[in-house]
């Protein structure tokens, strides 16, 4: 009977051996199969994982990477990892720590400062060896707790610190930004009794070479000189770089005549070091002459030196140099490579040398160098800068034969080169060309375009090609902001801009931005009426006026005179909880100024030093010349005014009216008069001021004490409920001498209060004389007559001392 042949199954579930396929554990998360099993390799963290639910199951699934659809540049691709918990980073760190180190760790993360609970725990060890203080000073990262774990482990008996946790503390330091601290590490070593070697030194000056402290790597240098401790050509190549990459050439040339003191040898890396930072600062002589001195050493720069030299003279704009080099390295027989040509070429056209960039381009493809798409970029956009626009597109059409594809950046230069030689045509053919190639044209390709199409009058064009730039997403009306700025900027297009707005604003083409470029058009050059007329057009439109609609019109009020309307604009300002610009403050302060209401615009400069982030100076200087005022001395007023001139500001109307109002308030009556009449006359005698603006200011500050005296008195018969006649505010505000408005005052008052008291109170003011003073006497000294005053006038209650002569 012939044995029966069983046919294996091909059931990969069914396992043949029993170590096959091992439930994972912790220790031993993959799981491999035997010889002829199916190996399988499980995801490490799925032990310690639930199943997911069935839907999530879906979407996992659905998200799974696939390589034949990653794109790399895409933002999906660029996703940063996630990043970890402090409890996930405290178990990663511990897990790299041996197990006394990370009791150590465990007892500083679990007490979180020095204290007797952690010395209790580092007590409990026999002894803390070197190794294991440099071991924590690596993970940790309080500064605090390093420092006294550190000279804890000093105390030990027999304990002595080695290079090792010395480099540690010192990295420990630098870590949680204690770098001075760290720089003393090399005193501590020595007061130890550890003489700091080279390598001490080289830590500190990497760490503050890597953070850019190019002094700090200076002071370490000197401290390396004091101890004795000489550079190897490396450290010195180290401390040079750091130096010069932080715009201390002296320093560094400094460092180098040490290099040579010492007897060193300069490699190729020194000389490019310093021969990079001269090429920055210019100092072309001293380039060649280490050049010179690098190629009797036998360390002749190669192709890469220079076209490093020529990157930097490049940035710095220094194309002189750049030929010089360029024609040294042609000397020295070093063939130049494509970079070298790219970075010349590019600097050159950058440089208004396109003739120059042309005939290196040239020689470039005659050695029939692959020449880069931004070579191609740098030539067209230099001839279209000098109107050579022909050059230009034999230039595109040159890089399209070469197989490249021109990018946006090409075109819209070649567009702006066509629009300026009166091509507009032909700009628009080529504007079509980056919409079929899906470019994506923005506003700096349609703006020479709309700009020709306007100037020409060719709205039907300038039309139809807004609708096509909004089929294509593009923001048509804030296109249109920036389209009415670069036509207006250059001065003399406002009609040419008005016309186009109107035939735009039929259209439904309109906002608010648009009508304030126009308004702050017009404004600029005079035309106020055509500046207020399209206000008024706002105004009568659904068109929602903003804050700098008002701030661009209040100038315009001002210079027809029309301060109320202004004023009122900048009310409207204040209920929109907006401030107005500084041209708009300082026109509307003027303007007030002009007709008398210095109250008013001392209020608006103060409003305007609280609103805005930097206020004018004569704002500034009014404020200071007020301050000046308290003193009823003309002469700190002068000074003010000296320091003000000083500063390159001169006084204006705004200064002279402050020192109007200061004087009025502070000085007395004779005094104010003339201490105010002194500052006139010293910046009369400067030549500052003219004979008829002196006595328009002696004037205004008469007519101002009249308003002050008149408003005082008014505010007092007011408050005593007098009657007053048909022609008292008319006599009062008229009355040139402010004798004779107390006089009136004191007609109405000899019926409340008695002559005697009347009497005293004329003698006291003739005595006080200050505005000031006659409101405090009178708030203080008709207190008396509180009870009388009540009992002729119930009227009044107890409210008799805020009766209004208070003058601010």
């Amino acid at each position: 009977m012939q044995p029966q042949i069983r046919h294996l199954s091909t059931n990969t579930d069914k396992f043949y051996f029993f170590y096959g396929h091992r439930k994972p554990s912790q220790n031993r998360p993959t799981v491999r199969g035997g010889i002829i099993s199916n190996r399988k390799t499980l995801n490490p963290n799925s032990f310690n994982q639930s199943k997911p639910h069935p839907k999530h199951q879906s979407n996992s699934s659905s998200t799974s990477f696939d390589l034949q659809k990653w794109v790399p540049n895409s933002p999906g691709s660029l996703s940063t990892p996630p990043t970890k918990i402090p409890s996930e980073k405290f178990f990663l760190i511990a897990q790299t720590l041996s197990p006394v180190a990370r009791y150590i760790w465990d007892s500083f993360h679990k007490h979180k400062h020095w204290g007797p609970s952690v010395i209790n725990d580092l007590n409990k060890l026999r002894r803390v060896t070197p190794q294991l203080v440099a071991e924590v000073l690596k993970v940790q990262t309080d500064s605090r707790i390093s420092s006294k774990f550190f000279h804890w482990a000093g105390k030990q008996k027999g304990y002595q610190h080695n290079f090792a946790s010395y480099n540690a503390f010192a990295y420990c330091l630098n870590r949680t930004n204690r770098f001075r601290s760290a720089d003393q590490v090399p005193e501590l070593m020595n007061m130890q009794g550890k003489q700091p070697s080279e390598k001490q030194f080289e830590i500190l000056i990497r760490m503050h070479s890597d953070a850019g402290r190019g002094l700090r790597v200076y002071f370490v240098y000197e401290k390396m000189k004091k101890f004795g401790v000489k550079p190897r050509v490396f450290l010195y190549n180290r401390i040079m770089d750091a130096l010069v990459k932080t715009d201390h050439l002296d320093l560094a040339m400094s460092v180098y005549e040490d290099f040579k003191e010492d007897g060193l040898v300069e490699e190729s890396v020194t000389y490019m070091i310093l021969i990079k930072g001269l090429c920055k600062a210019g100092r072309l002589d001293e380039v060649f002459e280490l050049l010179g001195r690098m190629k009797g050493n036998l360390c002749k720069p190669d192709v890469f030196a220079y076209t490093a030299m020529i990157r930097i003279l490049v940035s710095e704009g220094n194309l002189d140099g750049c030929v010089r080099v360029w024609e040294d390295m042609q000397g020295d027989g070093v063939e130049p490579d494509v970079m070298a040509y790219t970075t010349l070429v590019t600097g050159l056209c950058k440089g208004n040398e396109v003739d120059k960039g042309y005939e290196l381009f040239k020689e470039m493809r005659e050695k029939g160098y692959l020449i880069d798409r931004a070579v191609y970029g740098s030539l067209i956009e230099a001839f279209v800068a000098n109107r050579r626009v022909g050059l230009a597109c034999d230039l595109l059409k040159d890089l399209m034969e070469s197989g490249y594809r021109a990018d946006l950046s090409i075109y819209n230069s070649l567009i702006k080169g066509l629009c300026n030689v009166n091509q507009v045509d032909k700009a628009y053919k080529l504007f079509q060309v980056t919409v079929q190639e899906g470019l994506g044209p923005d506003f700096d390709t349609i703006n020479p375009i709309l700009v020709s199409f306007a100037e020409q009058s060719r709205m039907n064009d300038f039309c139809i090609l807004l609708e096509q730039m909004q089929k294509l997403g593009s923001p048509v009306i804030h296109d249109l902001s920036k389209f009415f700025s670069f036509l207006v900027e250059k001065g003399g297009r406002e009609l040419t801009a008005l016309q186009v707005f109107k035939e735009l604003k039929a259209k439904g083409y309109s906002s608010v931005t648009i009508y304030n470029i126009l308004i702050g058009a017009f404004h600029s050059t005079g035309d106020v009426k055509e500046a207020l007329s399209l206000f008024n057009e706002m105004n009568n439109s659904e068109v929602r006026l903003d804050s700098s609609t008002y701030s661009t019109i209040i100038p315009c009020f001002v210079e027809i005179g029309d301060i109320k309307e202004a004023c009122l604009c900048y009310n409207k300002m204040n209920e929109m909880s907006c401030a107005p610009t500084v041209a708009a403050y300082v026109s509307l302060v003027k303007g007030l100024c002009k007709i008398g209401e210095i109250d008013a615009a001392l209020l608006l400069v103060r409003d305007c030093l609280a609103s805005v982030t930097s206020g004018p100076m004569e704002f500034k200087y009014s404020l200071t010349v007020l301050h000046a005022c308290k003193s009823g001395n003309a002469d700190k007023v002068i000074e003010v005014l000296n320091e003000m001139m000083q500063q390159g500001c001169p006084p204006d109307d705004i200064i002279y009216f402050a020192v109007i109002y200061g004087m009025c308030k502070h000085g007395t009556l004779e005094e104010g008069r003339k201490e105010g009449r002194k500052v006139f006359a010293y910046m009369k005698e400067r030549g500052l001021l003219r004979e008829a603006k002196m006595i328009l200011y002696d004037d205004l500050r008469i007519d101002h004490m009249k308003k002050k005296m008149a408003n005082l008195v008014l505010s007092g018969l007011k408050f005593f409920g007098l009657e007053l006649e048909s022609n008292l505010n008319q006599r009062v505000v008229q009355s040139y001498q402010v004798e004779n408005t107390f006089q009136l005052f004191f007609s109405y008052l000899k019926d409340l209060v008695g002559e005697e008291d009347i009497i005293e109170l004329k003698n006291d003011l003739a005595i006080r004389g200050t505005a000031h003073s006659i409101a405090q006497y009178l708030n203080i000294k008709l207190k008396n007559t509180k009870v009388v005053v009540q009992d002729k006038y119930p009227h009044l209650g107890f409210g008799f001392l805020g009766f209004g002569f208070e003058w601010i």
